[in-house]
């Protein structure tokens, strides 16, 4: 995360808002998770189809990976704009260290590796920033019950050690000083009390499962509930054959 290798977004922001994230009580409410990807009632009423239709397209796996990344890095920009447009310059320093930070992490694509810059952009930070909406485009649900709002993707172990075991993420909740690399040997020890405490929130094919049930077909409705945490309503997704684990 330091210095950023996608350059959009400071670690110390990243930290800041991940943090708060972690406050399992708010977890997916878009008034206060910043990672949740739900609009509230009041939100949807206002935007128009255009908004509406990207809305539901960030719901399927296609648009997260393809949309996803544009999609973060722009309505991020956009807030620290605001933020200094209001006059709160909280965040001056951290911008400062970031920008210093890029400018070193451009200088080796640049001038020592001679890589372009929009093909370093292309190539490289949007699709690593894919990846990483790819890990969580299933992690987390909209329930009254806190437990239940986070999943687990059982991946096989290429994809697993590429996300750090953070598949596992109701580990990664429960337990967030955990080190990555002890999080598959907690899970197998504590897998079925996991899975009680998550009420079965489980992807048990894999990545493979979320591509073959959500590549094209939106995961739920993008509009978070509204009346006593009642699921938004899902999209039905079409019926499965055994697929490999990823």
């Amino acid at each position: 995360m330091f210095p950023s290798l996608w350059l959009w977004q400071p670690y110390a922001v990243y930290r800041e808002t991940h943090l708060t994230h972690h406050r399992d009580e708010h977890l997916t409410d878009p008034r206060y998770d910043p990672e949740s990807f739900y609009v509230t009632p009041e939100t949807w009423a206002r935007m128009g189809p255009l908004r509406r239709g990207m809305s539901w397209w960030l719901n399927t796996l296609s648009g997260r990976l393809l949309l996803g990344p544009a999609y973060c890095a722009v309505t991020f920009v956009i807030g620290e704009i605001r933020r200094f447009a209001r006059g709160d310059f909280s965040r001056l320093g951290t911008w400062a260290v970031h920008s210093a930070a890029c400018a070193v992490v451009l200088f080796w694509v640049l001038w020592v590796v001679k890589i372009p810059f929009i093909d370093y952009v292309i190539f490289f930070a949007y699709p690593g920033l894919s990846l990483t909406l790819l890990r969580s485009f299933l992690e987390h649900q909209a329930r009254e019950d806190v437990g239940h709002r986070t999943a687990v993707v059982e991946a096989g172990p290429i994809l697993s050690l590429m996300f750090f075991h953070n598949n596992l993420h109701t580990v990664h909740h429960a337990k967030p000083g955990l080190p990555w690399y002890r999080i598959p040997a907690y899970y197998r020890a504590n897998r079925e009390r996991q899975l009680t405490a998550n009420g079965g929130y489980v992807l048990r094919g894999g990545y493979a499962e979320i591509f073959a049930r959500y590549l094209l077909w939106p995961k739920e409705s993008p509009v978070y509930p509204s009346a006593g945490y009642t699921p938004a309503p899902a999209m039905p997704a079409p019926p499965l054959s055994a697929e490999p684990v990823i």
